[in-house]
């Protein structure tokens, strides 16, 4: 998504869209702190976030900062995972809660999810058509789904 955005003007990214986050950026930035928060509780990386809250960011540096945190999940999901290890989550109103490791991981894809369908809403709502990025594109152009066969399929199927 941020690759995409290279190319559309930083205007168009830094309008707010009303029934999204907000502008594409903020909405990015949130994904990229809020993936960096998921990360510290399952393996204590990065206690600090390297901007400041109100600095502002440009697209490089959240590409950035998504290859750092992509190797880092990475490593993470290469260990014996455990589920069930418990980590901090805080509430809204300061509360304290202890969550498995399994939520914070599901959460992960859900905040992620969540956010890309604003910015994806956002670019529409500003005359610009988003890319797809389900899971099958994703496979496909990975290289980790690969046409075995071309069959004709009855309607019936």
């Amino acid at each position: 998504m941020i690759r995409f955005c290279m190319d559309i003007d930083r205007e168009i990214l830094d309008t707010p869209v009303p029934g999204t986050y907000g502008s594409v950026m903020a909405t990015l930035r949130h994904m990229i702190d809020s993936e960096m928060s998921y990360l510290f509780r399952l393996t204590g990386a990065w206690g600090k976030h390297p901007w400041q809250a109100g600095e502002p960011v440009n697209l490089d540096m959240l590409l950035e900062r998504t290859g750092i945190l992509g190797d880092a999940f990475a490593a993470y999901l290469a260990t014996g995972l455990d589920l069930e290890r418990r980590g901090e989550a805080r509430g809204d109103r300061g509360e304290v809660f202890s969550v498995p490791a399994g939520v914070f991981i599901t959460q992960i894809f859900h905040h992620a999810n969540l956010h890309r369908s604003h910015v994806c809403t956002q670019l529409s709502v500003q005359g610009i058509q988003p890319p797809d990025f389900s899971a099958w594109d994703y496979a496909i152009e990975t290289g980790r789904s690969t046409l075995d066969r071309s069959e004709p399929r009855s309607i019936a199927e």
